[in-house]
């Protein structure tokens, strides 16, 4: 599932080039995971003004109105002059006079969503329950620290979830655990002011380096011009159980936790 950085990713690799672009056309394959919410010909004329992020969904500003789009667990962003013609695969296209932006997504949990505005209901019901943005100056590690105090889930489930800090999705929620040294089964609220401050800081870096490298490509994420990310080469417990920690040697286990997968270093990460 594209996580933040891939988001970002994204992000990155098409909004300079969509910027000012005039809106021609916007034509829905199947129907992904919710509906458009307008007539896809009432954006014929519009504008586009900018391309945001709010946690995993891009926020592409018009000068009327906004789309919400969501990647959902296999999707992926295009953008060029010109594209071929649409597969089976592909359920959204916006065709500008600066390029078409399609959205391809195999299994259809994405989302493209119409809103007039971030006050919109159909907006406020995505974005509302979001939490503080990780690579933002307000996140704060003595708030964090707080929110944690009232979380008696284990950590990893606790930054899974999203309302406490947005984005910080499963493989990075590992990384970001091993490198504070925590094990990732620790209840929340346990966590000391420094523990909770050096889980802050690796957080932050783990995302700002994730991006760096382009995300993660495990199976079929690329950016809209097509790159595939490398920060799965450099991970230092996600996808290496049985493997020595490349820290300590010690061998790199996995365990799941609702659901989802979760690595960690015994030895290195304590309760």
């Amino acid at each position: 599932m594209p996580e933040l950085p891939e988001v970002e990713v994204t992000r990155r690799s098409f909004a300079e080039r969509i910027a000012g672009a005039r809106v021609l056309a916007l034509s829905m394959g199947k129907p992904l995971r919710w509906p458009l919410g307008c007539e896809p010909a009432a954006l014929a004329g519009r504008q586009v003004i900018s391309v945001a992020r709010r946690g995993k969904y891009l926020l592409v500003h018009l000068d009327q109105g906004l789309l919400l789009v969501h990647l959902g667990m296999s999707g992926s962003l295009q953008f060029a002059p010109s594209l071929p013609p649409r597969g089976k695969h592909d359920h959204f296209e916006l065709q500008t006079n600066q390029g078409v932006l399609r959205l391809h997504d195999p299994r259809r949990f994405g989302a493209v969503v119409h809103a007039r505005s971030l006050d919109d209901a159909s907006a406020i019901r995505l974005l509302g329950g979001l939490g503080v943005e990780p690579l933002e100056a307000g996140f704060d590690p003595l708030e964090f620290h707080r929110a944690l105090r009232l979380r008696r889930a284990a950590i990893k489930q606790v930054l899974l979830m999203g309302d406490v800090v947005v984005g910080v999705g499963n493989i990075y929620a590992s990384e970001a655990l091993f490198m504070a040294g925590i094990h990732p089964a620790l209840r929340a609220d346990r966590l000391s002011k420094p523990r909770a401050a050096r889980l802050h800081g690796a957080i932050v870096s783990v995302l700002q380096r994730a991006v760096s490298l382009g995300g993660s490509t495990l199976r079929d994420f690329s950016s809209a011009e097509g790159q595939s990310g490398y920060f799965q080469l450099d991970a230092m417990v996600y996808g290496r159980e049985g493997l020595p920690c490349r820290v300590c040697g010690s061998s790199v286990k996995a365990m799941r936790q609702g659901q989802r997968s979760t690595f960690f270093c015994p030895s290195c990460q304590k309760k």
